[in-house]
């Protein structure tokens, strides 16, 4: 045993490749036999790959270098690993010297990551990045090669010092755009998946390594602004009209909307000026309100065509987004894609009845529903609404009316074409009171002038004896208003 042991300590020292046998696993390694004594293999000690399958090794004589020996515990740990490290060290500076970009090589697959696959090239490891994969997108390397799969590689590029091996896989095909049909051209269709998808469009692989991109604004005749996961999701099949094809660029858009007749085409047979409709409400300005009829057909409903009688100050005060609302058609505008339409349409003009009802003069009740700086909005029947400024707001106490109140009111003004209406409440009082006070004062003038004619009738008709007797009244009369 003690010449075993000189055996093994010599090895160390003269850094000397013996032989041993392996007897079996054991936790961590393998148990090995040199020179009868029981030697520490590491796993990590076997291989300069990692070891999936120790038993594979068991019963095998292989060759080791001692590299380390604890004399006290009597403990020996060997490695093969060191000897193909020397080999691989000399494979390693040979195939360093002689890389060229460009440069063919076979090389076994050591690891595969999320972003790519490192190849061993024998003894130098260089990296095939996930892009350089395929010339299709891959989303798992693991779909594309496997560990310890031997493969031929292309040199795509290192650093100075060789260090970094920049591989590709996809460089040794020819690439799939040069094998796309020669006949193929913009207006033909063409089926794919979708392989990647964003808010404004989805690349759809018509051929490995073939994509044509659908922008959002392709996927429908709608003009709204839409994200493209509102149409499309990864992994559909879809079928395309190829818009635009460019070889020497590698590039390709597609439509799926030309699929379907542009509803525009034949927008006044379906839609005739005084055709009435159901549409949603999509969205508000200020001026009115934006409907969809159907998908790729919208229109405008102005602010002024909403109501005959309500005065709308904002469109939200009528409507709300995503609510339906019946429309007729009033005017197409082909060229910019739009319906002018109108909602107030739908019933009779309410003001030529209005017009005979609410003349100059006539008096109504009326409820004021708000206050403003310049006067107050008054609610009359039929769903009408006239205004009063402060002046014509004072009523017969002297008190202002206030909002909430209803009242009697005059129409001092009545305008169809404007649909205004001025209400006076002061006016009910102030004119009677007025046409009363110009009744007594046309009374009194009247009562005056009949007693002068009684005055002048009986002075012509008296003679001159009564003179006297006339002078004698008018003193006394003069004398009574004394």
């Amino acid at each position: 045993m003690s010449q075993s042991w000189d055996k093994v300590n010599e090895a160390l020292e003269a850094d000397a490749i013996i032989q041993g046998y392996i007897k079996c696993r054991t936790k961590g390694g393998m148990i090995v036999d040199v020179f009868g004594i029981e030697a520490f293999l590491p796993g990590s000690q076997i291989d300069v790959h990692p070891i999936r399958d120790y038993d594979q090794f068991v019963g095998k004589t292989m060759e080791f270098k001692v590299v380390k020996i604890n004399n006290e515990f009597r403990n020996v740990v060997v490695s093969h690993k060191a000897l193909i490290e020397q080999e691989l060290e000399a494979q390693k500076k040979e195939i360093i010297g002689k890389l060229e970009k460009g440069q063919i090589l076979e090389g076994t697959v050591k690891n595969i990551t999320s972003y790519g696959v490192f190849v061993d090239l024998g003894g130098v490891d260089g990296l095939i990045h996930i892009t350089d994969l395929s010339w299709g997108r891959v989303d798992d390397p693991h779909k594309v090669v496997e560990l310890d799969q031997k493969i031929n590689v292309v040199i795509l590029d290192f650093d100075d010092e060789k260090r970094r091996i920049a591989l590709g896989l996809k460089q040794l095909t020819p690439h799939p755009w040069d094998a796309l049909d020669a006949d193929l051209k913009v207006g033909d269709h063409v089926k794919g998946k979708v392989v990647v998808i964003a808010d404004y469009g989805a690349f759809v692989e018509v051929q490995p390594g073939v994509e044509g991109l659908i922008h959002v604004s392709e996927m429908s005749w709608s003009q709204h602004l839409r994200s493209a996961q509102e149409f499309l999701k990864v992994g559909d099949e879809v079928e395309a009209v190829i818009l635009t094809l460019d070889r020497d660029e590698r590039k390709m858009s597609l439509g799926i909307k030309q699929l379907r007749e542009d509803p525009w085409e034949a927008i006044e047979a379906k839609y005739p000026v005084g055709s009435k409709h159901n549409a949603k409400v999509r969205n508000f300005t200020n001026f009115g309100v934006f409907v969809e009829l159907e998908e790729g057909v919208d229109g405008l409903i102005h602010i002024s065509d909403l109501s005959w009688t309500k005065k709308v100050k904002h469109p939200s005060e009528f409507t709300k987004v995503g609510e339906p609302i019946d429309v007729v058609v009033l005017d197409i505008d082909k060229e910019n894609r739009r319906l002018s339409l109108g909602h107030k349409q739908l019933e009779d003009n309410p003001w030529d009845v209005f017009e005979a009802k609410y003349t100059v003069g006539s008096i109504h009740e009326g409820k004021i529903t708000e206050m403003l700086e310049k006067g107050a909005v008054v609610a009359l029947e039929e769903n009408v609404e006239g205004f009063a400024t402060p002046k014509h707001l004072v009523k017969e106490d002297g008190s202002q009316a206030q909002a909430g109140e209803t009242l009697q009111f005059k129409v001092i003004e009545f305008n169809k074409d404007s649909k205004r209406i001025i209400l006076s409440h002061s006016r009910t009082f102030e004119d009677p009171a007025r046409e009363e006070k110009k009744a007594a004062a046309k009374k009194a003038r009247t009562a005056k002038k009949e007693e002068g004619s009684k005055i002048e009738n009986v002075a012509a008709s008296t003679t001159l004896g009564d003179l006297d007797v006339l002078a004698q009244l008018k003193a006394q009369m003069e004398k009574g208003s004394k």
